[in-house]
């Protein structure tokens, strides 16, 4: 069993890169995918940090032209509860392998977090070889990754967690970097404000400097 499909890896490597989002509302979601894909970064990752992540990953997976991840899946139930809703893939911040186990037995595609070479080291004796690293800012940055590309040439990371426009090309610029997780997208003052003229600014030139 593998814990995420190669279809997927290759969405992820297209899109290098990720808006991380958390919904106060389920309305929003529907503007929120339209500037999105109108700004050409037309994909998601709306975690479980807000009741409303549930609907909202429902409502944008409905729409069939965003590629949609559920983040900040802690539990089995969330993780059941986020496939239900027609989330793609599952992120973690940390490393459970009760919730991985499930992922692998129901074929959901799954990326945990890991922060250390202990974290990356129980991932791959589950079988996984794509992880997420968090807080990749706090726990070293760029510098970190090119350090644990040494013992582990066969894994490739997601950072998310202190990614911002001017660090965005030291991380993707790595070959060990799939993709990044970028928090500064869609703010959340912005979310509460309805003030999407700026969100599709932010992402307009996230995917700008995320396809230089």
């Amino acid at each position: 069993m593998s814990a995420i499909k190669p279809s997927t890896i290759d969405m992820l490597a297209k899109l290098q890169l990720i808006p991380v989002i958390s919904l106060p509302d389920a309305s929003l979601a529907e503007p929120l995918g339209d500037v999105l894909v109108e700004a050409g970064l037309p994909c998601a990752e709306i975690t479980f940090r807000t009741p409303a992540a549930e609907e909202a990953i429902r409502i944008l997976a409905k729409r069939g032209d965003l590629f949609v991840a559920a983040g900040t899946v802690l539990t089995t139930e969330q993780a059941q509860r986020a496939t239900d809703a027609g989330a793609s893939c599952l992120l973690s911040p940390g490393t459970d392998p009760t919730v991985i186990e499930w992922c692998l037995a129901n074929q959901v595609d799954m990326i945990p977090g890991v922060a250390t070479p202990s974290d990356i080291m129980q991932a791959q004796r589950l079988g996984l070889s794509t992880l997420k690293f968090f807080p990749a800012q706090a726990m070293g940055g760029p510098s970190a990754l090119r350090a644990i590309a040494g013992p582990f040439p066969e894994m490739r990371f997601i950072p998310t967690g202190g990614i911002s426009p001017d660090n965005l090309a030291d991380y993707i610029a790595l070959p060990n970097v799939l993709a990044c997780g970028g928090s500064w997208i869609a703010r959340q003052n912005w979310l509460v404000n309805g003030e999407f003229d700026s969100i599709q600014k932010a992402a307009t030139q996230a995917a700008a400097l995320a396809n230089q």
